[in-house]
């Protein structure tokens, strides 16, 4: 079968390992499934797979890609939850958990295999190329939200960076669920696109925000990370997910933290309940995934150079 796959580790130019073509069909377990793919879109995990972040040289070939929506062999339409053996279903009830290419083969590829358990109907409003969207960056973006932030409508919620995958779906969850979002970028085009999708204002990053938000979404690390904290009321939430300008900020504004009263709050994915709340929210609310581009699973390398650079705005999807 056809696929985007890991062949080689390259630390410094990660695209350099990256090959399509023939891979063998997926090996099928006592109680695991095999899913053909309709779509699968692309997150920074991929690249940092590329990079041997996560997976080792002993694993490869490995074919990339965690996120997924397809058809089983019933003929359902169904979502991928990518994190494998946080339960046992399918696999060893003491394995350690793992996402989808760090231990077992990805979604770029025109058969996935994974545990039944991981598998979720599609809701009937959402077409393949969203629902591959949501299992990574908008579950992300859910559980930021609403499990960490602990948010309320009518709360005030900074997201930082928009145009990334996880902080364009903060913005529009945000939004649909009565929030005030603002959103920070360095980009024009990009602070313009948020406040299309409901940021009730953005601003260029770093920039004074009209007052003190109740949490903040981060996702982009150590270059906004003391804008971050400085923008929090009392007692804010800042919750991290991710790191993309690099994990040590030259300040660390510990006095601020302390005195303050704030909560930092790391934040991983979520739980397969919070992917079935994600898609059950989608559909009912008429929330529609941004995606910035659709490509065949064949010009996959187009995608991997497109998010490589940033230049996004969304998620970009494959389609087999």
């Amino acid at each position: 079968m056809f696929a985007a796959y890991a062949a080689r580790i390259d630390r410094d130019k990660p695209l350099n390992g990256l090959e399509l073509g023939e891979r063998p069909e997926p090996d099928v377990p006592l109680g695991w499934t095999t899913i053909d793919v309709k779509a699968a879109s692309l997150n920074h995990h991929d690249l940092w797979s590329l990079r041997g972040v996560g997976l080792g040289e002993e694993s490869l070939p490995m074919i990339l890609g965690c996120d997924a929506a397809g058809v089983d062999a019933d003929g359902n339409e169904v979502v991928l939850y990518s994190v494998i053996g946080a339960t046992g279903h399918g696999v060893g009830p003491r394995e350690r958990p793992s996402i989808l290419t760090e231990k077992y083969q990805g979604t770029f590829a025109e058969r996935v295999a994974v545990p039944q358990w991981n598998v979720l109907p599609k809701p009937k409003e959402l077409s393949f190329e969203e629902a591959a969207c949501l299992p990574t960056a908008w579950l992300t973006a859910y559980r930021m939200l609403f499990t960490n932030a602990e948010v309320r409508p009518g709360d005030s919620v900074l997201v930082q960076g928009a145009g990334g995958g996880v902080a364009t779906a903060a913005i529009v969850l945000g939004a649909a669920a009565g929030l005030r979002v603002f959103a920070t970028s360095r980009d024009e085009t990009k602070r313009r696109r948020a406040e299309e999708l409901g940021a009730e204002a953005a601003f260029e990053s770093g920039a004074r925000l009209p007052h003190r938000m109740d949490a903040v979404i981060e996702t982009v690390g150590a270059a906004t990370w003391s804008h971050s904290v400085k923008s929090l009321k009392p007692g804010g939430r800042l919750v991290i997910s991710g790191a993309t300008s690099g994990p040590n900020p030259p300040a660390t504004e510990l006095n601020r933290i302390f005195f303050l009263e704030l909560k930092v709050v790391g934040s991983t994915m979520g739980s397969k309940e919070e992917l079935a709340g994600l898609l059950n929210f989608c559909a009912a609310k008429g929330v529609r995934p941004v995606i910035d581009s659709t490509l065949p699973l064949d010009r996959a390398r187009e995608g991997f150079e497109k998010m490589a650079t940033g230049d996004l705005f969304g998620k970009i999807v494959l389609t087999v």
